[in-house]
Order: structure tokens, then sequence, then C-alpha cells
């Protein structure tokens, strides 16, 4: 019997931003708010969610500005993600390469067979070992190039941190 009361009641908010117990009675009409319920504010959490004290509080308003620094250290973090895969994926890749080099080394045939993309071609021995030193260079290339991408990406959040943790101070979370 009760319980139809008790799962009538949600959680409402109001403009203020304050939260308030408010009963939905779908049956009679709108929400109704109850005198008697005291508003309720969701306290602060840090960043390993344990609940703020009042001096750790930060009251803060989030302008334009700090959502666009905020939106930013987000797309940055996604960037970040994204780099260090392509860059384990072509450390892997370069192994291989160097692993086909030190084979042809050891080779001693006049031919060998060399797979580009799904097609296999015989080729001699030092056509393969030039062309696994270009393409070694070049992924090389690539990875440095993607470690200075990071490089800048943990700079710029380095900077977005500190900017944004003196505004908000412990009431935001930018720990990756």
């Amino acid at each position: 019997p009760r319980r139809a009361e008790i799962e009538a009641f949600n959680i409402r908010r109001r403009r203020s931003d304050s939260w308030t117990w408010q009963r939905d009675d779908r049956t009679t009409g709108p929400a109704v708010s109850h005198n008697n319920a005291k508003p309720h504010t969701m306290p602060e959490v840090n960043s390993n969610g344990m609940i703020l004290s009042k001096e750790e509080e930060n009251d803060n308003e989030v302008r334009r500005g700090d959502q666009d620094q905020i939106n930013e250290f987000g797309r940055l973090n996604a960037r970040l993600s994204e780099v260090k895969t392509e860059a384990q994926r072509l450390e892997k890749h370069l192994e291989k390469i160097e692993d086909a080099s030190t084979e042809l080394m050891m080779a001693g045939g006049d031919t060998v067979l060399l797979r580009l993309g799904d097609a296999m071609f015989e080729v001699e021995e030092d056509d393969a070992t030039e062309y696994c030193e270009k393409e070694a260079d070049r992924q090389q290339d690539r990875l440095d190039k993607l470690k200075e991408e990071e490089a800048d990406i943990l700079q710029r959040q380095d900077g977005l941190k500190k900017v944004l943790y003196s505004r908000f101070g412990k009431s935001i979370n930018l720990e990756t």
C-alpha cells in the first residue's frame, strides 16, 4: 500500500540548482512540491569519489571560457589516447620490419618473397633490404611526429590544469 506512494516520489531540480523532493502525482495533476520537505543539495565529490568538506567546496560559477577550457582538456585527453595507441601500433610494426631486416641479413638466397598488402612478390635480396630500410625510416618518422604531438598535448594539458585548478581547486578532476 505505501509502496505506491514511495515510488511516486522523484527528485526534481529547481532553477536555483538545488535539489528537492517532490511528489509526482500523475493521476491528479502536475508534480506538487511539499512545503514540509527540506531542499537537499547534492554534496560535491572529489577525484577519489569522496565528499568534499565545506572548506574544499568551491562555489565558483562555471563561465563560458572555463567550460571551453574544460572541453579542450577533454578533447586533448581523447587525442592523447589515440596518439598513444597509434604509437604503440607503429612500434610493433617497426619491430616486425627490423626482424625482417635481420632475417634478410641471415638469408643466403638470391630472391625472397616480399609482402606488400595482400600480395607477395619475388624480389632480389638487396631490393628487399632496401625496401625494409626505407619502410623503417618512414615508420620511425611517423613515430617521432606522434611523440612530438604527445609532448605538445601533455604540455597544453599541464597549462590547462594550472588554470582550472587555480579557479576550481579540488572541485574539478582533471587527472587522466
